[in-house]
């Protein structure tokens, strides 16, 4: 993916993050729209911006590498901002969340294309599709939020079709982290967040095979992002 492409497809979404950002707001329930990264997507600083819209160029440029595909999950798709990126690179994308306001409140400002479905997994959960589904998986920032994570990455696998692959990003919650969180306000209080990624990538090496996409950035990291495939 060239940086051209990104900077367009970001403009488009930091403008619907924007404009959705004032009405949800008011009316989401406390802390909801902060799991789905509406704060750190429309930031002021231009620091912690750069370094949210950077894990999607890495995930973009890979997913790039290897398009087409068939079919794509992205499991914990909050706001739906990889969405469209997924939509133009296989035939049919789904997008999975248990909270799905996030989604609605987008959808005022952009539109998804057609080979987009949404799966409300709080009433059609992982354990209910259909094992060697996905040619691809994504799980970005999402898994820090899960109760029962082994069981989720199971899940996961299960429903990964055995060449495929599945896609990690999450924050390390050192202390670096830690000061960015303060820096950056009281909406990342990080509450929601059960682990780091370190624990994340340790189950999963448990279960699959892992290999680094990209640390961002020694020597201190804030971020990291990985592939989890079956062998």
């Amino acid at each position: 993916m060239k940086n051209q492409d990104f900077d367009t497809y970001f403009r488009r979404y930091k403008t619907a993050f924007q404009d959705s950002i004032l009405v949800s707001l008011t009316e989401a329930t406390p802390g909801a729209l902060d799991e789905a990264a509406f704060p750190a997507y429309t930031h002021s600083n231009p620091i912690i911006n750069w370094f949210f819209w950077q894990r999607l160029f890495i995930v973009m440029k890979f997913i790039k590498k290897n398009a087409p595909y068939n079919k794509v999950l992205d499991f914990g798709c909050g706001s739906g901002v990889l969405l469209t990126f997924l939509a133009e690179n296989s035939l049919s994308v789904t997008g999975a969340d248990l909270d799905l306001l996030p989604l609605e409140h987008i959808k005022q400002h952009t539109s998804f294309p057609p080979n987009v479905d949404i799966l409300d997994l709080a009433s059609f959960p992982l354990k209910d599709i259909p094992s060697n589904s996905y040619d691809l998986i994504t799980a970005l920032d999402v898994l820090e939020h899960v109760d029962d994570l082994s069981s989720v990455v199971d899940e996961l696998l299960r429903i990964l079709k055995p060449e495929g692959k599945l896609i990690v990003s999450g924050p390390t919650e050192n202390w670096l982290y830690q000061i960015g969180r303060k820096i950056a306000g009281k909406t990342f209080s990080g509450g929601y967040h059960k682990r780091g990624v370190s624990e994340i990538q340790k189950i999963a090496s448990q279960k699959g095979i892992v290999n680094t996409l990209a640390i961002l950035y020694p020597p201190v990291p804030l971020f990291s992002i990985f592939t989890v495939s079956l062998g």
